[in-house]
């Protein structure tokens, strides 16, 4: 071993050099967009604060776009699931106080504009092209439903969906995001959080009726053995996933995301839904999802406690794992979808639509062609 200065010099593993440089890539370009923003960043730059190459950049990250998200995500609050029940809450006290702490990110007067940006977790001017728009909206449309089952977990069971409220909420707090990094210090965000606790009040017409259910073909009713994966993390609870339960499997690419609303609605009562996302392009794409549920989990988490997601688990499947067991691709409009029972998937569905088909598959017909094998 060499040594200079009477120091002893340490020989870094790859692994630990990886992880070292990536810091350093990450330390650096939060530096960097704090400064310049998103836009007017630049990566030789981020390369130079690092003390590495243009080259060292990209082989952590394929793109400026992905670091970004990267930076984004390493900010957001690592909070654990709850053991103990929260507090109680009525829908109303629930929605304020989610307002609450989704509004703890918005930007002070006094930061600087790019700074300001950062702290918000920003995406404007970052993802302007069609597929980014398509998943950013499909996102959205998926917070929605979970912020909905949180909401529905402070009311009793037969008190209807809360989704449209959950839409709204979300709808009135983005738009403060954006006006607080367009005129800082306008408004007051507890104004803003009252207005959502008084939404709670309104008399939504949460009506669901996508055009396309009626042309849904029916799925096809099966008998087949699977070997689910093990060590997935279902993203709002924080805690592992199992398989060992009857209900719904649902693999969703990002331009489908919304068909999970489709799932939960058709779902019979005490089936457990399973909504996997899975993308074609994890570097970016994948990063987004990752970014706005973790947040949105951390969230959720802090409110709600172990009744966040009573009835619907979501896995980021990145490596495809759930989606490779069921038969799934990774492409942004994928939609599959199984229903399980007694360990053994007995019906499966594929394309626009198969999450609701195999939420209302005929379980009694699909349990006499299994008894027939």
């Amino acid at each position: 071993m060499n040594a200079v200065e009477g120091v002893p010099m340490v020989r870094l593993t790859r692994e630990q050099q990886q992880v070292r440089t990536r810091g350093a890539v990450l330390a650096a370009a939060t530096q960097e967009f704090a400064e310049h923003g998103y836009a007017d960043a630049k990566v030789d730059r981020i390369a130079a604060r690092a003390d590495l190459t243009r080259g060292a950049v990209y082989s952590n990250f394929p793109s400026k776009r992905s670091l970004y998200l990267a930076v984004l995500l390493q900010s957001v609050p690592r909070t654990a699931a709850l053991d103990a029940p929260a507090a109680a809450m009525d829908v109303a006290t629930a929605a304020e106080a989610f307002a609450r702490v989704w509004l703890e990110r918005l930007p002070l007067a006094g930061d600087a504009p790019a700074a300001g940006k950062l702290k918000s977790q920003s995406l404007t001017g970052v993802f302007d092209d069609e597929p980014g728009r398509t998943a950013l909206a499909e996102l959205t449309t998926l917070e929605g439903l979970l912020l909905a089952l949180a909401l529905e977990s402070c009311q009793p069971p037969d008190a209807g969906r809360r989704v449209r409220l959950a839409e709204l909420i979300l709808t009135l707090l983005n738009g403060a995001g954006h006006l607080a990094q367009a005129a800082p210090g306008f408004g007051d965000p507890f104004d803003v959080a009252r207005a959502c606790h008084h939404l709670a009040g309104l008399d939504v017409d949460d009506v669901w009726n996508p055009p396309h259910l009626p042309y849904v073909a029916a799925p096809e009713l099966c008998c087949d053995t699977w070997t689910p994966p093990t060590e997935l993390t279902d993203a709002i609870s924080d805690r592992p996933v199992g398989f060992d339960s009857d209900g719904l499997i649902v693999v969703l690419g990002t331009g489908r995301l919304g068909a999970a609303e489709e799932a939960v609605r058709a779902a019979r009562p005490g089936d457990l839904v399973t909504v996997a996302v899975v993308t074609s392009d994890p570097a970016e794409t994948g990063a987004l999802v990752r970014l706005r549920i973790t947040d949105l989990a951390a969230c959720l988490r802090r409110l709600f406690g172990p009744a966040i997601s009573p009835s619907m688990r979501l896995v980021l499947d990145d490596q495809a794992a759930l989606a490779s067991a069921i038969g799934a691709g990774t492409a942004e409009d994928t939609e599959a979808a199984i229903r399980i029972r007694a360990g053994k998937i007995i019906a499966r569905a594929y394309g626009r639509g198969a999450a609701y088909a195999a939420a209302t598959t005929p379980v009694a017909e699909a349990q006499r062609e299994r008894d027939e094998r």
